[in-house]
């Protein structure tokens, strides 16, 4: 059994969320606010206390599946998060995770102000569960880094 964290990164917050202890759900857990470097002991709070062993980190990809500026951001959190935590980081495509996240929230007549609180968490949660959903349908886990 191995517990997985995602990670939805942003300019200014990361969106946690992490798989049930058989690795079959996402639940997205907080949107943790970046600042000076303490979202990473805020994340390693979160590995320590869900016995955490590995984390999916979002890579933004435009949709004619090349790299922008955000890709760089994602992939320097994931670097700090492998060296930091010591944990393996695998990187899954995005793409429009946030938009499903804010749709999803919209149609549930969630509030502007609560939105902004959890469209990044859930985005996570979306990342993640792909990545589950994935990796079930490859019969397991597999590390898949790009």
């Amino acid at each position: 059994m191995v517990r997985i964290m995602g990670l939805d990164v942003g300019i200014k917050t990361i969106g946690v969320a992490l798989s049930d202890p058989l690795g079959l759900t996402a639940q997205a857990l907080e949107t943790i606010r970046r600042t000076d470097g303490r979202e990473f002991d805020r994340l390693a709070e979160i590995v320590a206390r869900y016995d955490v062993q590995a984390v999916v980190v979002g890579l933004p990809k435009h949709m004619d599946n090349t790299l922008g500026e955000m890709a760089e951001v994602a992939r320097a959190v994931g670097r700090h998060v492998e060296r930091r935590l010591g944990l393996p980081v695998t990187y899954w495509d995005e793409r429009l995770s946030t938009f499903s996240a804010e749709r999803v929230l919209i149609e549930a007549d969630v509030s502007r102000r609560r939105r902004k609180g959890v469209v990044d968490a859930l985005a996570a949660q979306f990342i993640l569960q792909h990545y589950l959903d994935a990796r079930r349908a490859q019969g397991g886990f597999s590390d898949g880094r790009s």
